[in-house]
């Protein structure tokens, strides 16, 4: 199955392999051809005593042109299968590249980010050699082997039949090596992840590790993981060491023994050629080289099988993003939001949402608060449609929400998040992110609407100080800030807030409460709210507690009620309280 994959991705370059299989069919044949020619000679002209020069010239530069020839083939028949395994690879990186893209959040939320990425570079890598020394070397011997038995037949039949024996024993052997070996494999690459997701976590939390002095205890898990890919890799080093080329030697070693004793029981009843005696062993030399040289890249066949086995598993993943249903293209008009009796799982286990109902009207304010594991943010998942809705309905403007096309959402829907990220390029192209409709001036006045213009313009280089990755050259409200801007530009009909004004300070707090205001106004916003001072103003507040409302109102009426809000109020302003919140 892995095999009929990948030799789709060939299909495209049909044209170039035929060309290249040529070339190597005319490199082989003038190779095998260089043993008859040193018959003849042995047999025609060191036999006579008398010697004739011109035949002899010729035969040697016959034998000469056709190295060359070989030579110039063989060139080209490499430089082609590069070239079409060099394309092939890219091709096959950009189509698992597109995949993670579509993939659903709750694949992330499983799979370590270094196992993905190694499964895009160093998988991918090793398929490579699959196409470029394994393809074309089992093509070339294969090709080699059919053209010495031909010749071998042609020399003595009854010996050629033979040592066709020969062909089901070395057919075994790598029967067997593919067996033991894949397993070896499979953990091998396993591993590698392993590896690679350990020092992707701990270059991501360094100063963490640095910190919390964990530096100790993450070598030695570093150290543990290596140990095991080891373990693997010197595992798979003792099956090459023991089945490739000493078992084949072995196999080589007792057919010449064989050839000899025939030879030598033939001599007793008829003289035998010297020029077949030295043909034939010369063949059987020739028949067991490109026996080696296919073991030899048995081994890298089957790591590049094995890892064409995980990226294909990784492109059949179907735990895809949710996306539209049906045929209709809606649009988001007035921003209108209504959750009805919503109900959500992560795991299908434990739920974190129950029959969660409630209407943003546009222009509205809808406040999120409670503790930490209490839902907030998972209804702003579902909004957003990263995760697929189990129960209940989600509609915008009275459309479901699975009926939108994803351009559709992400243009008419503002998200920002807590933790900022932002991409590595330059301030303009983040808060643009590469959208062509949006001008420049478009950029500077999103900027000043969050004012985050204050600290653009003191940069050396403005709006096009480069960005590092994940903005690390920039302070928390300084990202939060790019972020908000980034926001702004498109110019939303739905905001959707995730305690944005957490890593700013108390005035740039004032001055993004003031922009909101404004920006309010005709918008319908889903604020999730940490600190209740700001969305005291809030024409909706929704108090969330193990995944269910427990109380709705403005400030003033939760307030009243004496309630879970009125007791996190109180905390909150420094006060007293002797319940069990």
């Amino acid at each position: 199955m892995v095999i009929k994959k990948l030799m789709g991705y060939l299909k495209p370059h049909a044209r170039g392999l035929t060309v290249a299989f040529l070339f190597l069919l005319v490199a082989t044949a003038a190779d095998v051809t260089g043993p008859i020619l040193i018959k003849i000679f042995i047999d025609d002209y060191l036999t006579p005593r008398v010697f004739e020069m011109q035949p002899l010239v010729l035969l040697g530069a016959g034998f000469v042109l056709l190295q060359v020839i070989a030579a110039a083939f063989n060139y080209i028949q490499l430089f082609s299968f590069h070239k079409i395994a060099l394309r092939i690879i890219q091709q096959l990186r950009i189509d698992v590249f597109s995949k993670v893209q579509h993939l659903g959040l709750s694949f992330f939320d499983r799979k370590p980010a270094g196992g993905l990425v190694s499964r895009i570079t160093n998988d991918t890598e090793a398929i490579k050699e699959l196409f470029v020394s394994v393809l074309s070397t089992f093509v070339q011997n294969i090709v080699f082997l059919i053209g010495v038995f031909v010749a071998m037949f042609i020399l003595d039949a009854k010996l050629a039949a033979f040592c066709l024996v020969l062909l089901p024993v070395v057919f075994t052997l790598m029967q067997v090596y593919r067996r033991l070996s894949s397993k070896v494999y499979r953990v091998s690459r396993h591993k590698l992840s392993q590896l690679n997701a350990k020092l992707n976590e701990s270059i991501q939390g360094m100063n963490m590790i640095q910190a919390m002095r964990q530096e100790k205890r993450l070598r030695r898990e570093f150290g543990s993981i290596n140990h095991e890919h080891y373990e693997a890799e010197l595992k798979n080093i003792k099956y090459n060491g023991l089945l490739l080329r000493p078992a084949v030697d072995l196999i080589q070693l007792l057919a010449i023994i064989l050839v000899l004793q025939f030879f030598g029981y033939q001599s007793f009843e008829s003289p035998v050629e010297i020029g077949v005696l030295y043909a034939f062993i010369n063949y059987l030399d020739r028949f067991f080289e490109p026996v080696n040289m296919m073991m030899a890249r048995l081994s890298h066949m089957q790591q590049a099988l094995i890892s064409a086995e995980r990226v294909f598993e990784l492109m059949e993943e179907d735990e895809l993003a949710p996306d539209k249903e049906g045929d209709n293209h809606p649009h988001i008009t007035d921003g209108r939001v209504e959750f009805r009796n919503v109900s959500f799982s992560y795991d299908g286990k434990t739920p974190v949402l129950k029959n969660i109902s409630f209407t943003a009207e546009p222009g509205q304010t809808v406040a999120l608060v409670g503790h930490t594991g209490s839902g907030k943010s998972s209804i702003v998942n579902l909004l957003m449609r990263f995760y697929p809705l189990e129960h209940g309905e989600i509609r915008i403007d009275g459309t479901p929400l699975s009926q939108f096309d994803n351009e559709e959402l992400r243009r008419k829907m503002g998200l920002v998040l807590q933790d900022s990220f932002l991409f590595v390029g330059n301030i303009k192209d983040n808060i643009r992110l590469h959208k062509d409709d949006i001008t420049d001036n478009q950029i500077r006045e999103a900027a000043r609407f969050v004012q985050a213009d204050a600290f653009i313009e003191k940069l050396p280089e403005g709006y096009d100080a480069p960005v590092g990755e994940r903005g690390a050259s920039f302070s928390s409200g300084q990202r939060q800030l790019l972020s908000f801007a980034r926001t702004m530009a498109l110019n939303p009909k739905i905001l959707v807030l995730d305690e944005a004004t957490a890593n700013v300070d108390t005035e740039t707090e004032e001055e993004i409460q003031a922009a909101l205001e404004k920006m309010r106004k005709g918008r319908t916003t889903i604020a999730i709210a940490h600190r209740l001072s700001t969305i005291q103003d809030a024409d909706l507040i929704l108090v969330l507690h193990q995944g269910e409302i427990v109380e709705r109102g403005t400030h003033q009426e939760l307030l009243e009620k004496g309630g879970l809000y009125h007791k996190m109020y109180l905390l909150q302003q420094g006060g007293t309280l002797e319940a069990n919140v």
